[in-house]
């Protein structure tokens, strides 16, 4: 029963500790949504998609316009060929998407290797298509581990997932480590399944990397993406996967009978925003590399060990030294007692390695992350 396959999971954390920060009038830094509007642009234009009476079931791939500008997208920012017709699937977020692939890929006793630290959601996707998880810790830099990657690969492995930019640590895969995976997918006739919702949240220069650009992987390759973190919508639920035809065909299959389709009028909307110039990009990462600088600057003199983020928009920190606590109770005191919510590592670790971490988001208004830099120097009191 999925039920026995979920008994090792618990629900998600990160909601129970938004939760608590409305409890405790806290500010909360836990949950990765902004709390500053979207673009103008894409909130007038659902407003008049819904005005214009786009309320209807869309192809249940998503609407033919959307999957175009996408194509487009994914040629020009990915270097993936991607045919609108076959190769994309429009969903409900990156997680419905997640979802449907892992659905589409496991047979019941598969194996899905997955790196740690990781999205709280990769372990119970994995579970409920029937699958094993295979943990790989990344070294403490966040590099990969060569020698735990190649030993976790065998007969049984189905598929890996991949997160670049990376929820919780920020770690951007770099075109060496990518090689050295998609070798090992190659050899062992493996899946890889790329979560790039991040892939425009990237800092210090940096370049994004698609496994699935690689000439090897492009049969071998799911890419997950989205417009959540790029719009700043997270609560509109629109994301997309895109596969070679045979893959695509299985993926379509699953997602027609999970969700049928995703929002009609804010697929219209999310067409709008690919159209943006490549201005609104690079003045996006610059806004969250600010605040990115300063949520270290902020948790640093605060008493946390911070490795700085190369993408995305969350700090994995190390507790104070000297906190005897564990991250889950500490991540409670700090939401009661110092009202700054975060969320604690063991969200993000099947290990004992989250123990004493916690997650920070940076997906805030400066007036936000003033407020919890304030709060937090009563740490050093």
């Amino acid at each position: 029963m999925i039920s026995h396959r979920l008994e090792h999971f618990t629900e998600s954390v990160i909601r129970d500790m938004s939760q608590l920060a409305v409890i405790h009038h806290a500010v909360n830094l836990a949950q990765g949504f902004p709390d500053f509007p979207a673009p103008d642009e894409i909130k007038r234009a659902a407003v008049a998609a819904i005005m214009e009476d786009y309320n209807q079931y869309s192809i249940t791939w998503g609407g033919k316009e959307l999957r175009n500008a996408i194509s487009q997208k994914a040629h020009k920012y990915n270097h993936i060929e991607a045919d609108p017709e076959t190769d994309i699937t429009v969903t409900c977020g990156v997680t419905e998407a997640l979802m449907a692939s892992m659905l589409a890929l496991i047979n019941e006793g598969d194996e899905v290797i997955i790196f740690e630290p990781f999205y709280e959601s990769y372990g119970p996707d994995s579970a409920v298509s029937g699958a094993i998880p295979q943990f790989v810790p990344l070294n403490h830099d966040f590099s990969i581990n060569e020698e735990a990657l190649v030993s976790a690969f065998n007969k049984k492995t189905r598929a890996l997932i991949i997160n670049t930019p990376s929820n919780p640590c920020g770690k951007v895969f770099t075109k060496d480590e990518l090689k050295l995976i998609a070798d090992l997918c190659v050899e062992h006739d493996v899946i890889a399944v790329s979560d790039e919702i991040y892939e425009y949240i990237i800092f210090d220069g940096r370049k994004h990397i698609s496994i699935g650009s690689f000439d090897e992987m492009r049969d071998k390759t799911i890419t997950l993406s989205g417009f959540s973190k790029t719009y700043s919508v997270t609560g509109w639920r629109i994301g997309y996967a895109i596969a070679e035809k045979t893959l695509s065909s299985a993926v379509r299959k699953v997602h027609d009978f999970l969700t049928v389709g995703a929002p009609t009028p804010l697929q219209c909307a999310c067409l709008t925003g690919l159209n943006f110039p490549d201005s609104y990009y690079k003045g996006h990462a610059a806004m969250y590399q600010r605040k990115r600088d300063y949520l270290h600057d902020t948790l640093t003199k605060a008493g946390f060990r911070c490795h700085l983020p190369e993408g995305a928009y969350y700090i994995l920190a190390d507790m104070p030294e000297g906190t005897e606590m564990d991250s889950l109770a500490y991540a409670r005191y700090l939401t009661n007692e110092i009202g700054v919510a975060a969320v604690p590592g063991t969200s993000f670790y099947h290990s004992e390695l989250g123990k004493h971490k916690l997650r920070f988001t940076f997906s805030k208004k400066d007036e936000t992350l003033q407020e919890a830099a304030r709060r937090l120097e009563k740490l050093n009191k």
